[in-house]
């Protein structure tokens, strides 16, 4: 089946492995008392598509827990062909690319694939998607970004609708603005995470973008 266009099929690798171009100063950034954030104002509804076999309706923390070991979890390819973005690092074949908006103020570096070298905590997505973040940032641990992440959610399926809770971490540093969002799902072993990466862009904006334009496609 093809998955994605691009040839983006994610081989297991160990995300500490991926070169990051904010690695080595987010950890610094990190408030060490981080503001209080709002709870969502809403709940989303569910989409009126219907579930592929043995996969969630939604995809909160609790629904990855319902996943089947086989299913394939990637990022669709919603910013492809939209006119607002263009590729600024393709596929690099370990499952990282670089998209960018056609203004120049914002990158969004995506990547999907086995979190080999992430210490997961079986059944724990919420937990274990904060490990996929200590493991971005480096120099941190799970437990240090668990204070201070805030939980967002990402698109789901086709309809982009934002029903895959993740885990953010937002910071300002040098003029730029940027958040790194990850999803763990221990079920099958395998994580997504976004950087945004803002100078003289919205980094919200473009992270709201992401949401409804590039959602996480999870097939059996």
């Amino acid at each position: 089946m093809t998955r994605t266009s691009g040839g983006r099929l994610a081989a297991a690798i160990i995300v500490g492995v991926v070169a990051l171009p904010l690695s080595g100063c987010l950890y610094a950034q990190i408030p060490a008392d981080p503001p209080a954030v709002d709870g969502p104002t809403s709940t989303p509804v569910p989409s009126d598509e219907p579930a592929e076999d043995g996969i969630p309706a939604t995809m909160s923390f609790a629904d990855g827990a319902d996943l089947p070991s086989t299913a394939y979890i990637q990022w669709g390819d919603g910013l492809l062909f939209d006119d607002g973005w263009k590729s600024v690092a393709p596929d690099d074949g370990n499952g990282g690319w670089t998209d960018g908006t056609i203004d120049d103020t914002c990158t969004a570096r995506f990547w999907q694939g086995l979190a080999s070298d992430v210490d997961m905590t079986p059944g724990d997505d919420e937990v274990s998607s904060d490990a996929v973040l200590a493991q971005v940032v480096g120099g941190t641990t799970s437990a240090s970004v668990t204070l201070l992440a805030t939980t967002v959610q990402l698109g789901y399926q086709t309809g982009g609708t934002p029903l895959v809770d993740a885990r953010q971490l937002t910071g300002t540093r040098d003029g730029h603005d940027w958040s790194i969002t990850a999803r763990a799902f221990t079920a099958t072993g395998a994580g997504v995470f976004v950087i945004v990466d803002c100078v003289g862009g919205d980094v919200d904006a473009v992270f709201d973008e992401i949401v409804e334009k590039n959602a996480i496609i999870i097939t059996p």
